[in-house]
């Protein structure tokens, strides 16, 4: 078999989406003619950890670590709380502290792409070896974190190999980017470090057309859309007894469903059996400022933080809910994020309540999918419109998902089309 070197930073047991993709893509490439390494830092830092996803590691892959410095260590000297809070995705809209804009302006300026470019000189040095003792072929390196493509650069101008970047998300177009806090020279240092990855790079994996559209502007190089998937054999659950609407994953700050907290509060004043019925189940990191707005809108007392939950509990949760939830932040940048969570939404067989921009990629196939409806943040109507529908069909004990099409997300199809590219 031929021999693929796999750069990641998220792998078991790091929690959370960005750990899936690589986990399943190195469970499937062996059944296509690849032998997948993987290399990882021997001390990261995870915001979320998931013992459980250790067990789906194939015992046969060969794992490769080396330690890593990290800033987000020393800067918790400073504010624990707060560190780890920006280096879990939250960032406040309004009225951060001092220290946290302190923390951001550093983030954004000294650690250029992100606070893990101290493991790229270390890494490059170390492959070196790696690749001629294994005779690797192909290297594969997956951002965020984006200095990892970094390391691809480094050992693509050095060796004769393919070099492959996998995007998980965009670089310089995603939503947060704008909140780093960035001098016009640190702006100018991402988009060229972009750029060089782009254009260095023998092939290019995005995640969304979306994305594949903005670096085609970029780069000439082939890009192949590769979105996420599933992978789990599920077996049938009895749904919940209340009308719960649940959101599975981090529900930070830029993704506050206004919209759908008033359609809520307004169909609980018009509605007895509804209020009596509503459940809104949040399973994940939830802002301070999401919880403030369920407050002010009335909606706590239907409220049950979950917290985070296993991999193997975020499955049940899935398949036993009412509506599932599915937002993304109300912007241009945003209509090309497909998140992870879609496709194991699509494959529980329940409704989903996607919310996000106009043009929103995810929620298009939603509708594509026939499986469920899209809404804009702010179209009151419509959201109360499907809730109110749905919470019919609930009453009736009809409330089902007739979803079409969702196999060729399976991730042993997804791994095969990865194969066919390499």
């Amino acid at each position: 078999m031929r021999k693929v070197l796999v750069i990641a930073y998220y792998w078991p047991p790091a929690g959370g989406p960005g750990v899936q993709r690589w986990l399943k893509f190195v469970k499937y490439l062996p059944d296509f003619g690849f032998e997948p390494i993987v290399y990882v830092p021997e001390n990261p830092s995870y915001p979320i950890v998931d013992e459980n996803l250790l067990k789906e590691v194939p015992s046969s892959i060969k794992i490769l670590k080396k330690p890593i410095k990290e800033p987000y260590g020393w800067a918790s000297l400073l504010s624990k709380k707060q560190t780890k809070t920006i280096s879990s995705g939250i960032i406040k809209e309004k009225d951060p502290s001092f220290m946290e804009k302190v923390l951001l302006w550093i983030r954004g300026n000294f650690f250029i792409p992100d606070a893990r470019k101290l493991w790229v000189n270390p890494s490059i040095s170390y492959l070196a070896k790696v690749i001629a003792d294994e005779g690797i072929g192909t290297i594969i390196t997956t951002g965020p974190p984006h200095s990892l493509h970094l390391i691809g650069l480094g050992l693509k101008k050095k060796y004769n190999v393919q070099w492959i970047a996998d995007f998980r998300d965009p670089w310089t177009s995603i939503g947060y980017h704008k909140k780093l806090r960035l001098t016009e020279s640190s702006r100018l240092k991402h988009e060229a470090l972009e750029r060089a990855v782009l254009v260095k790079a023998d092939k290019i994996v995005v995640t969304s057309h979306t994305t594949k559209s903005e670096f085609k502007t970029i780069t000439p190089k082939p890009i192949k859309v590769i979105t996420n998937g599933f992978d789990d054999e599920l077996q049938p659950l009895e749904l919940d007894a209340d009308f719960t609407v649940s959101h599975i994953g981090s529900l930070l700050t830029g993704r506050n469903p206004f919209g759908l907290w008033q359609a809520l509060q307004e169909l609980i004043a018009e509605n007895e059996d509804f209020k009596k019925s509503l459940k809104i189940q949040l399973a994940g990191v939830v802002g301070e400022e999401v919880l403030q707005s369920i407050e002010d809108f009335g909606l706590m007392d239907c409220v049950q933080q979950m917290g985070y939950l296993s991999h193997d509990k975020v499955l049940e949760a899935q398949q036993k809910s009412q509506l599932l939830l599915l937002l993304e932040i109300d912007s241009e940048e945003t209509r090309g994020i497909i998140p992870g969570k879609l496709f194991e939404y699509l494959n529980a067989k329940r409704p989903i309540l996607a919310i996000g921009p106009h043009e929103w990629e995810a929620g298009s196939m939603v509708e594509q999918h026939q499986a469920g409806h899209m809404c804009l943040h702010k179209d009151v109507a419509s959201l109360k419109s499907v809730l109110l529908e749905a919470f019919h069909n609930y009453q009736e004990g009809n409330l089902n998902c007739t979803s079409e099409g969702v196999e060729q997300y399976h991730r042993r199809a997804l791994t095969e089309s990865l194969a066919k590219f390499i």
